[in-house]
């Protein structure tokens, strides 16, 4: 299937998922409103919201202070994760003495933590970062731990016969194994990242998009909630997009879908 016709597909189904809730929720059916406009709005009104805030300025503010929480969340936090993965890939003995303490940490409620790291962060950038680095940093490091153990033992004995020093290994055998994995988790981390950063300005802030769905919900502007969720939203794919051009950019080596089943 060409791009063109995915995204033609794509949009059919964001066009039709749209019209059923404008006309569930305008339109009497049956003689009842399927969707109540008290809890479900439209998304006449949401876009209407979305254009207001981007009209009058309002919005970007928000947005730059949840992309930077973002961003810094996501770069420490798969910093972190790969580092430590390949760590404890190649120490077999410090992974095995940490491992239970890494289950315990990453079996912590994230949502439990916030109001910790904001007693010791402040209400400022830092304690939203924080909470993305927690959320991000397990996902990336079980993947590159389980990536570099998961490398061929016919390729790495191959290439330590050829008389590659461990330096070498990790370059051309251990890292390339773990870049699939670690971009499949980048993927998951772009949404976590964000996830942490707003949770963080819902719970406790002064800006950011976090903080504008908590003052739309304070006010029951169902509107403005479900306005601040789709900018939300449209905010983690442009992220995601640009993660996916890094990961085209490092695994041109790397056969398409297609044409390794070819």
């Amino acid at each position: 299937m060409s791009r063109v016709m995915l995204l033609a597909l794509q949009v059919l189904v964001a066009v039709v998922g749209l019209a059923l809730w404008q006309l569930l929720a305008t339109v009497p059916i049956f003689g009842r409103t399927w969707l109540p406009p008290f809890f479900f709005s439209n998304p006449v009104d949401v876009g209407s919201q979305i254009v207001d805030w981007f009209a009058s300025g309002v919005i970007w503010k928000h947005l730059a202070i949840t992309l930077w929480e973002s961003i810094l969340a996501f770069a420490i936090g798969s910093l972190g994760g790969v580092t430590v993965g390949f760590w404890f890939a190649r120490q077999p003995l410090v992974a095995a003495v940490f491992d239970p303490y890494v289950k315990m940490a990453n079996a912590l409620p994230r949502v439990v933590l916030a109001p910790i790291f904001t007693l010791w962060l402040g209400l400022g950038i830092w304690s939203k970062v924080a909470l993305g680095v927690t959320l991000v940093f397990f996902i990336v490091f079980f993947n590159v731990y389980q990536g570099v153990k998961e490398v061929s033992v016919t390729v790495r004995d191959n290439a330590r016969m050829l008389g590659m020093s461990e330096r070498q290994l990790m370059r051309h055998v251990y890292w390339p194994s773990a870049l699939s994995w670690m971009f499949s988790s980048l993927h998951t981390s772009v949404g976590f990242a964000v996830v942490g950063a707003v949770v963080g300005e819902y719970l406790g802030s002064a800006a950011g998009l976090g903080y504008l769905i908590q003052q739309a919900e304070g006010v029951f502007d169902v509107a403005g909630v479900f306005a601040g969720m789709f900018v939300l939203s449209a905010f983690v794919i442009l992220i995601d997009i640009a993660v996916t051009l890094v990961e085209r950019r490092l695994l041109v080596w790397r056969p398409d879908a297609g044409e390794a089943r070819a």
